[in-house]
């Protein structure tokens, strides 16, 4: 049975295939890491981008970071149902929001869609939409609607989560179901800096398809390593948990040291998916004509015998 959200994954590495079928719970695959991202570069970014009248949150970055690599890294847009590999046919991110009104604020939690060629600008508008919509206290997106309708008689709940689960291990869960699902998402992210607390490792749900979990802490003091010396950086700590089973170790390491890039240039963001490229392509092409030059060559030959 085909899945109205993903395509199913049939040339993977063997290897690949066989693991879903030994760690066939999302529970059972889940790895943890912490990146810490030194906040200066992103704080002198967000400055610029105010004086310029232009509003860019930390959120806004994480997302737009993370939907960039995932251009990059395609294979962490990828999910597992029923021991089977999936490549997702969307981009979404769900998080919570704490709605208005008086004494404790209540949250409710749904999705944004974005597409992959959306650069900084344009993830941050969605966002704030998202936002603005959802933090109303008597507006009710689509999950609180199906929920109250869940809970309206005793036990529908109980019988509707139980259908949908046994639907969504066969691929034929409704697009309606799944698209007002916050658990169907390529990644779900909370700031949990915005509430004072620190980060922490949020296990990935079993149901649905999230293969990602991220949130973000209240900033911390780490030590580096530079020049030999030991130096503290203001940094903000990202707790990220990930599903093993959709791609290698390498690949996972490989696409964080990318996301580091992003952090450390947040202006590169601004650019799509293509403009970046060719902007890459370009400095390649400068880089090797450098490296060709026979002035360069001859003068990097006497620096060298100069400092013999």
């Amino acid at each position: 049975m085909k899945r109205k959200d993903g395509i199913r994954v049939k040339d993977a590495d063997p290897m690949y295939c066989i693991v879903p079928y030994i760690m066939n719970k999302r529970y059972d695959a889940m790895n943890m890491i912490t990146l810490d991202i030194p906040v200066m570069p992103i704080k002198k970014y967000l400055r610029e981008k105010r004086q310029e009248g232009k509003f860019v949150s930390h959120l806004g970055i994480v997302v737009a970071t993370y939907l960039r690599t995932v251009c990059k890294y395609p294979l962490l847009n990828r999910f597992i149902v029923n021991k089977k590999i999936y490549d997702r046919k969307n981009f979404d991110v769900a998080m919570v929001v704490l709605k208005e009104g008086d004494g404790d604020m209540e949250g409710t939690m749904s999705k944004i869609r974005f597409d992959l060629s959306d650069n900084i600008f344009q993830v941050q508008e969605k966002i704030d939409h998202y936002i603005e919509e959802n933090r109303k206290e008597k507006n009710k997106n689509s999950t609180d609607k199906l929920i109250k309708k869940l809970l309206k008689i005793p036990g529908l709940a109980n019988f509707g989560v139980g259908l949908f689960k046994w639907m969504d291990r066969r691929g034929i869960l409704p697009m309606s179901i799944i698209d007002a699902s916050p658990f169907h998402t390529s990644l779900t992210v909370s700031n949990l800096a915005s509430i004072k607390t620190n980060h922490i490792y949020h296990h990935c749900y079993e149901f649905g398809t999230t293969s990602v979990f991220i949130t973000m802490g209240n900033a911390r003091e780490v030590a580096f390593r530079e020049k030999g010396e030991i130096v503290f950086k203001t940094c903000l700590p990202l707790g990220v948990v990930m599903d093993e089973r959709i791609c290698s170790g390498h690949y996972f390491a490989s696409a964080f040291q990318n996301m580091k890039r992003y952090f450390s240039n947040p202006s590169l963001l601004e650019m799509s998916p293509e403009e970046e490229r060719a902007y890459e392509e370009k400095l390649n092409e400068e880089r090797e004509e450098k490296a060709n030059d026979p002035m360069e060559a001859s003068s990097g030959e006497v620096l060298v015998t100069r400092g013999i």
